[in-house]
C-alpha cells in the first residue's frame, strides 16, 4: 500500500510539474480564455435573444453578448483543458511505458494523471469564473464554476485518451480543435435558434447547460451537472484501457520452473 502510494504522489508530482512546463498550456489559460470571453462581448450583439433551455425546463431571455460569453468561456476551457491532457499525455507516454517495464505500477500512474487533469480544471474553472464574473451579471457563480469545471473534466479526459491512443501529435491537435468546435458551435444558443437533433448526444452538452441556467436563471439542474461526471469518467476509464494496452509487456517472465528446464 505505501509503495502504491508513493509511487502515485512521485507522479503527480511529475505530471503537474509537465503540465506547469508546458509554456503554450500556460499562455492559453492565462490569455486565451479572458480573450476568447472579450472577443464574444465585443463582436455579438447586446439584443436579447430567447432560446429553449432543457436544464430548467422553459425558455429564457439573455443579451446575446452574454450569453456568447459563457458559451465562449466554455469552449476556451475545452481546448486549453484537452491540448494541456493530449500533450503532456502523449510526450510522457514513452518514458510511461519504460517505467511500467521497470515494474511501476499502471494503476497509480493512471491515477496521478487524472489527478493532474481535475488539479489543472480546477485552476482553469476558478479563474474562468472570477474572469466572466467581472464581464457579466452571474445569477448564480458557485453553480458556473462547477459547469466550468465539468467542462475541462471532459476535454481534459478526453485529452488523456488521445494522449494515450493516436500515433502523432497533429491526429491528437486536429481531434480535439474539431470536437470542441463542433461541440460548442451545436450548443450555442446565439448561433442555433432551434434544437439540433442529437446535440444532446455531445460531450459538452450536460455543461453547457448547467452553465447557461446558472449563468442567466435562479435554477440550479444538478442532473445536467452530472452529466460531465459520467463523460470524464468514461473517457477515464478508456484512457486506462488504452494505456494498459500501450504499455503491456511482452515478453513472458522466466519461472524458475524454466530456467531448470532451459539448465537441464
Amino acid at each position: 500500500m505505501t509503495f502504491h502510494r508513493d509511487a502515485f504522489t512521485q507522479m503527480l508530482r511529475c505530471t503537474l510539474l509537465g503540465h506547469l512546463r508546458s509554456r503554450m498550456a500556460v499562455l492559453l489559460a492565462v490569455a486565451f480564455v479572458p480573450t476568447w470571453i472579450v472577443v464574444a462581448r465585443l463582436c455579438a450583439s447586446e439584443r436579447a435573444v430567447l432560446f429553449s433551455l432543457s436544464s430548467v425546463g422553459a425558455e429564457v431571455r439573455a443579451p446575446a453578448n452574454d450569453v456568447g460569453q459563457v458559451v465562449n468561456a466554455l469552449a476556451a476551457v475545452t481546448l486549453v483543458t484537452g491540448f494541456s491532457s493530449f500533450m503532456e499525455t502523449f510526450k510522457a507516454r514513452e518514458m510511461d511505458r519504460r517505467l511500467v517495464l521497470a515494474g511501476y505500477p499502471r494503476f497509480p500512474m493512471l491515477l496521478a494523471k487524472v489527478t493532474a487533469v481535475a488539479v489543472v480544471a480546477t485552476l482553469i474553472a476558478v479563474y474562468t469564473t472570477a474572469v466572466l464574473g467581472s464581464s457579466l451579471p452571474v445569477e448564480q457563480s458557485g453553480p458556473l464554476a462547477l459547469a466550468v469545471l465539468g467542462a475541462g473534466l471532459v476535454y481534459g479526459g478526453i485529452g488523456l485518451l488521445l494522449g494515450s491512443s493516436v500515433r502523432g501529435e497533429l491526429e491528437g491537435f486536429f481531434l480535439v480543435i474539431m470536437l470542441s468546435l463542433v461541440d460548442t458551435g451545436l450548443q450555442n444558443p446565439v448561433l442555433n435558434v432551434a434544437d439540433v437533433a442529437g446535440s444532446s448526444a455531445l460531450p459538452l452538452y450536460g455543461a453547457c447547460q448547467f452553465a447557461l441556467a446558472a449563468a442567466f436563471t435562479s435554477v440550479t439542474s444538478w442532473s445536467h451537472g452530472l452529466l460531465p461526471l459520467a463523460w470524464a469518467a468514461s473517457t477515464g476509464a478508456l484512457a486506462l484501457l488504452a494505456f494498459r494496452v500501450r504499455t503491456r509487456s511482452h515478453c513472458r517472465i522466466v519461472t524458475d520452473a524454466d530456467a531448470d528446464t532451459v539448465r537441464g
